[in-house]
């Protein structure tokens, strides 16, 4: 062991006794989460990569369990002196939310479906009304009688047969990602013998309301083949419809509006090809829409005797053309929407006399309406400088009505109907925020940061109204930029807990991420990936220079993909940061990216790069986090990880602690938490999703010295 090394292990000797003094801590529970070291070498197109914690990946090797557990320990004790914080931080979130509730009804035919939530249950149930909201109660499923004695439950699919006597729901009970399939009948209130275990996402009914199609997932959990279940027959005898071999495509099922037809979508990173089948005839075999072509991205849906197809091809932010649903071939499309280069086509929803589509345009949604008789177009209006919106369930065809979901920083989530002929809105639910929350007390804002090729990169901001610029408050800065995703401006009643206590709450929309269109995105990846990292470092450097806050306080996160921002940052300019939050963090690129056995590995090679490939593996590892951990000072880290996520590996936040603990020379705390019983998404119940902010919150006012 080398002096350096020696005199840290000595320090965290010496800072975990007091640490047991000052809390009363047994022992036990403090020893030196210092991971041991051996070295893997492997040579990579002539480079030799030394991995000294290739070893923590070994599931089933009772040592690692044994070092993510006294990581455990050692969190639990550091965080021992907040517990009383993180029980008010807790009970005040709770205070915030109206925790017996029920979800706007859902018309679908003569049902009005519905979820809600009961004071004290963990999670929803899901209920349903005949002819009218005034009739009796039917309960399809209770949540919480389904998670009882489960650590996880989460409800993947959730589809009623079309004529509404029978419900197939699919759930996850380790945050594996991993399904089981079961049906319900609704008339009787029994659960059937048909089940399937280790289904993927994607289910959907034929008309006859006995078949299914359903999706599974292969070895390194890709959904790859598509299958056919009858009702009342095994499911060792269901018929596989359909298999995709190429590692970088996945598979999944969906339905039309019109359910007039099934489609089968196969999609990479940058291409999609589409199969379509008569959901009346679910033993015919599917049909070809149109055969991939690699680049080029298209969806399909279905209006009478036309398809509409939304596509990238010769248009990076997308046009919209329409085909004879007799004649689909190309040589038919006809476009009725052409590409314009500042505003990008991000779906579209299609009903009997209208034809609705979300655009975005400077960063913002909008939604178009088209009088499909009358050809005649319009915009719904939106009043705040920085929203958000989302199509919401509207299952009918033959509506006039659009429903759709709007928040802001400052407004909580709305659910409107919209008439999509009068161009009247309705208010049908907000969300309740209790305790006496006034939106009018709050401020948001839109500001640009110029990043260092001067392109302008937005921030989204939310305050209480009132605060100097002066560089004294606490801000808190959350970043995303990957898979085209945008980080959207969503209210938070959780987060009135910063903003009541001095904080700034800030969104950094960098490159990568799909705020500006498709080709900020395209500007996020792959050789240009970089962009994302350092307009984040100018967004930060910005808020410094503008005085919202300074470093001392300045909190960042990211989680997944955002964790890589987070790892990256942190190694660029460790500096600008007082407190880093990284969840789940994808922070092993070049490992992770090697590995074929790996879930997600080679369909991700068109998002991060291959790095079998020299340009690309010289590239990821001149950012790759773990790679590029250095011997300096480094913020304080609370870094979490999930032991069954399928996404980002545990061992991959684990190595990334590991590392840092060994090189880092600062006395800031670094704290690693597993959850040894869950998967990339955080807590399943309500309750315990609480818990869970309320530990990251207290761990960040602790290092900002903010006490109550």
């Amino acid at each position: 062991m080398n002096m350096r090394k020696s005199y840290q292990v000595i320090m965290t000797l010496i800072s975990l006794a007091l640490v047991v003094w000052l809390t009363g801590c047994p022992p036990r529970q403090l020893t030196p989460p210092i991971a041991k070291t051996e070295p893997k070498t492997t040579i990579v197109l002539g480079d030799t990569l030394i991995d000294n914690y290739a070893w923590l990946r070994e599931k089933t090797n009772p040592e690692v369990i044994k070092y993510l557990e006294a990581e455990n320990s050692y969190t639990e004790a550091l965080m021992k002196p907040t517990k009383r914080l993180q029980k008010k931080l807790y009970k005040e979130m709770l205070a915030r939310i109206k925790e017996t509730d029920v979800s706007v009804p859902v018309k679908i035919d003569s049902f009005y479906y519905y979820t809600r939530t009961i004071k004290g249950s963990q999670y929803p149930i899901y209920c349903r009304k005949k002819g009218s909201l005034d009739t009796k109660e039917e309960i399809l499923l209770d949540q919480n009688q389904l998670a009882a004695g489960q650590q996880y439950c989460v409800i993947g699919e959730f589809k009623i047969s079309p004529d509404h006597n029978l419900l197939a729901y699919s759930v996850d009970f380790d945050g594996s990602e991993k399904y089981l399939l079961c049906f319900k009948d609704l008339n009787s209130g029994e659960t059937l013998g048909d089940t399937i275990r280790d289904i993927s996402y994607g289910l959907e009914w034929a008309n006859d309301n006995r078949t299914v199609f359903y999706t599974t997932l292969d070895t390194v959990l890709r959904p790859d083949k598509l299958w056919r279940h009858q009702l009342g027959q095994k499911s060792e005898n269901d018929a596989l419809i359909f298999h995709e071999p190429d590692g970088m495509f996945y598979l999944g099922i969906a339905k039309t509006r019109s359910r007039a037809y099934l489609l089968l979508y196969l999609g990479s990173q940058i291409t999609t090809e589409l199969h379509y089948l008569s959901a009346d005839q679910p033993h015919e075999k599917f049909k070809l829409f149109h055969p991939r072509v690699r680049g080029v991205e298209y969806s399909v849906d279905h209006h009478g005797a036309k398809f509409y197809i939304l596509t990238n091809e010769n248009a990076v932010n997308f046009r919209l053309l329409e085909t004879p649903v007799v004649q689909p071939a190309k040589k038919n499309w006809k476009e009725i929407i052409a590409h314009r280069p500042d505003v990008m086509l991000s779906g579209i929803d299609l009903f009997r006399d209208h034809l609705v589509v979300y655009e975005r345009e400077n960063g913002l949604e909008k939604i178009r309406v088209e009088n499909l008789k009358s050809s005649a177009i319009h915009y719904v209006d939106f009043p705040e400088p920085v929203y958000t919106l989302d199509g919401d369930n509207n299952p009918d065809f033959n509506t006039t009505v659009l429903r759709f979901r709007y928040t802001s920083l400052v407004t909580p989530r709305s659910v409107y109907d919209y008439d999509l002929d009068k161009k009247t809105r309705e208010l049908k639910k907000q969300d309740e925020v209790l305790g006496g929350y006034d939106q009018a007390l709050y401020r948001s804002e839109r500001i640009f940061a110029t990043a260092e090729d001067g392109v302008k990169v937005p921030i989204s901001l939310v305050y209480k109204k009132g605060i100097v610029k002066d560089g004294s408050h606490p801000l808190y800065l959350y970043g995303y930029g990957a898979y085209g995703y945008p980080s959207e401006a969503r209210f938070s009643s959780l987060r009135l807990s910063l903003l009541d206590r001095g904080f700034i709450y800030a969104i950094a929309h960098v490159r990568g991420g799909g705020e500006m269109g498709r080709p900020w995105y395209e500007d996020g990846k792959l050789l240009r990936k970089r962009n994302t990292f350092t307009d984040f470092i100018a967004c930060a450097e910005m808020l410094i220079n503008e005085k919202y806050t300074a470093p001392d306080n300045l909190v960042i996160n990211g989680g997944s993909a955002g964790g890589l921002l987070m790892g990256v940052v942190a190694n660029m300019r460790p500096d600008l940061f007082k407190v880093v939050v990284a969840e789940v963090p994808f922070v092993d690129l070049i490992n992770t990216m090697l590995d074929r056995t790996i879930p997600l590995t080679e369909i991700e090679w068109e998002e991060w790069g291959n790095p079998n490939t020299e340009k690309y593996y010289a590239y990821m590892k001149s950012y790759s986090p773990y790679d590029n951990v250095e011997i300096k000072n480094y913020p304080h880290l609370l870094i979490t990880a999930g032991l069954n996520d399928p996404r980002v590996a545990y061992w991959e936040p684990a190595k990334w602690a590991a590392r840092l603990r060994a090189l880092k020379t600062d006395e800031n705390v670094l704290l690693l938490k597993t959850d040894m019983g869950k998967g990339h998404f955080s807590a399943t119940g309500r309750y315990d999703y609480l818990k869970e902010v309320a530990f990251e919150y207290a761990f960040v006012f602790d290092k900002l010295g903010i006490s109550k």
